[in-house]
């Protein structure tokens, strides 16, 4: 009598799975011998410890020579003039060695010297005895004609009239402080404080027979021919 087998027992029907699982386990164990990495194992010799002398340095000690001491300063000698009783010293600083807290001190003053001021002479506008040039007004006339340049400005641009100088006539005939009152320009102001300034010594002016300074003004007239 033969057994009959069930379907599910069957085996017959899986074998191609079975040889696929098969082959694929084969297929890893040979994949992962390839992959599979083995070390040499090597020895590390770390030695012996050895202990080394060290020779010790020798300091060398050298002898320093000190200096010389610095001589030593030899005592001055102080010469004491000896003053007679009969001489008068003038300023004399008299300081109390023996005052105390309650010493009354006076209070120091010093001498103030007054400046003296030095008062400038009276400059007179009139006197008894006016000012002149040497030789008279036709000397004066003539030394303008004679010195005076016209200046080139001036002459260009067509400029005359007359320019005001005013100026001190001193004690000793001097020409001093000269300047322009009222002018027309174009260098003939300039030129008018060149000429007077030039001028010779004046006869000085006098008040009560005596000469004084005198302040004195003089018209100048620039003209075109």
């Amino acid at each position: 009598m033969e057994g009959k087998k069930t379907k599910k027992a069957d085996l017959e029907s899986k074998r191609i799975i079975f040889i696929e699982l098969g082959l694929l386990i084969a297929l890893a164990v040979v994949f992962a011998a390839f992959e599979w990495k083995t070390y040499e194992k090597k020895e590390f010799d770390l030695g012996e410890r050895q202990a080394e002398e060290v020779p010790e340095e020798q300091v060398i000690q050298t002898q320093q020579t000190k200096p010389p001491p610095p001589p030593k300063p030899q005592p001055q000698t102080t010469i004491l003039e000896i003053v007679e009783d009969d001489v008068e010293i003038e300023d004399e600083l008299i300081i109390d060695a023996e005052a105390d807290q309650e010493t009354e001190i006076e209070e120091y003053t010093p001498v103030q010297t007054e400046e003296e001021e030095v008062e400038e002479e009276e400059i007179f506008t009139v006197v008894e005895q006016q000012p002149s040039f040497p030789g008279g007004e036709r000397a004066r006339m003539k030394y303008l004609q004679e010195n005076i340049e016209y200046p080139q400005m001036a002459r260009e641009s067509g400029i005359q009239g007359t320019v005001y100088v005013t100026f001190v006539v001193e004690k000793n005939g001097d020409v001093t402080n000269v300047e322009v009152l009222r002018g027309i320009g174009g260098g003939c102001d300039k030129e008018a404080i060149r000429v007077v300034k030039n001028m010779p010594k004046w006869n000085p002016g006098k008040q009560r027979g005596k000469p004084v300074r005198v302040q004195f003004n003089m018209p100048i007239r620039f003209t075109l021919h």
